[in-house]
């Protein structure tokens, strides 16, 4: 059985993180049976979530378990799609994870209000006397990987914009299909689907 290394259901989302639902949808789509185990994190091999353990092989990254899922299991994500199509889907993609992430980071983590409701619970494991570092050290961690992507570099107002322009543009790929390339969902629908998700989260 599939080990899914999750947060579990949170902020009204699957999960938290659009990257575990992106690995939970790919699981899904390929008919894997899996069980979600939100005990991982601090065993992560690169410090984040997700990553899976199939049968001792740990696999740690979404866009690398959609590999490992092709390569061990014979199932094609993009099947019957042109190359032009799967450049338009790896594209959206990348635009999620490298770029839509961060507004969503910024929108959840330096909004004090967003942030109070939202993943300031996370610290509530830390004794009480040092949650108070423990949360600014975190939010301070979060802002300088927000600064070194660029992102962070941004006003809040250009921040938005941007989003904006990545919804708008996810918009206009989808257009008036069911899925991002046609038909049938391909594996760029469980990445978009997700992203989207945790930017459109009501919570925040």
């Amino acid at each position: 059985m599939i080990a899914l290394f999750s947060f579990g259901p949170g902020f009204g989302l699957p999960d938290p993180s659009p990257f575990v639902s992106k690995a939970e949808i790919l699981l899904k789509m390929a008919g894997l049976p899996y069980v979600a185990d939100t005990s991982g994190f601090n065993k992560a091999p690169k410090g984040k979530l997700s990553y899976i353990d199939d049968a001792e092989t740990v696999v740690a990254d979404s866009t690398l378990i959609r590999r490992h899922i092709g390569r061990k299991y014979g199932f094609d994500f993009d099947k019957g799609l042109s190359a032009t199509q799967k450049g338009i889907a790896w594209a959206a993609e990348k635009m999620c994870e490298e770029h839509l992430y961060w507004a969503i980071v910024d929108s959840r983590w330096m909004v004090d209000a967003n942030f109070a409701k939202g993943p300031k619970k996370f610290f509530d494991r830390a004794p009480a006397p040092i949650r108070p570092l423990v949360i600014a050290m975190g939010r301070r961690h979060v802002r300088n990987s927000m600064k070194g992507h660029g992102m962070g570099r941004h006003s809040r107002a250009e921040i938005e914009r941007l989003a904006i322009a990545d919804l708008d543009a996810l918009a206009g790929i989808l257009g008036n299909k069911p899925w991002l390339t046609g038909a049938e969902p391909c594996g760029a629908d469980a990445t978009v689907w997700s992203f989207v998700a945790g930017a459109l989260c009501p919570l925040f």
